[in-house]
């Protein structure tokens, strides 16, 4: 088992919420192997809802498998800011 800390963004919050999951700064244990991908389905979220998973501070792809102590954050489409593409954003939808 792997324990990362994971957090939502924006709408995300709001639909994890409904579903009472955590969403804030909250310690998950991941089975070794489990993808971003698959936190995002754990999470009972689907791919298409969040654009980028940041891991440790970094976009990564979904395919990423999760270490112990990640921090992990999903961002939805639409969240607006000046540094997208810096933050690597762009191009980097699912892999």
């Amino acid at each position: 088992m792997a324990t990362i800390t994971f957090n939502a963004f924006s709408f995300l919050q709001n639909k994890l919420k409904e579903k009472n999951l955590p969403y804030a700064d909250v310690s998950l244990s991941v089975s070794e192997g489990t993808t971003a991908g698959d936190l995002i389905h754990q999470m009972q979220l689907t791919q298409e809802e969040v654009e980028v998973v940041f891991i440790n501070g970094r976009v990564q792809p979904f395919e990423t498998v999760l270490k112990d102590l990640d921090r992990v954050a999903f961002v939805p489409h639409g969240t607006p800011g000046p540094y997208r593409v810096l933050l690597g954003f762009k191009n980097k939808k699912h892999g």
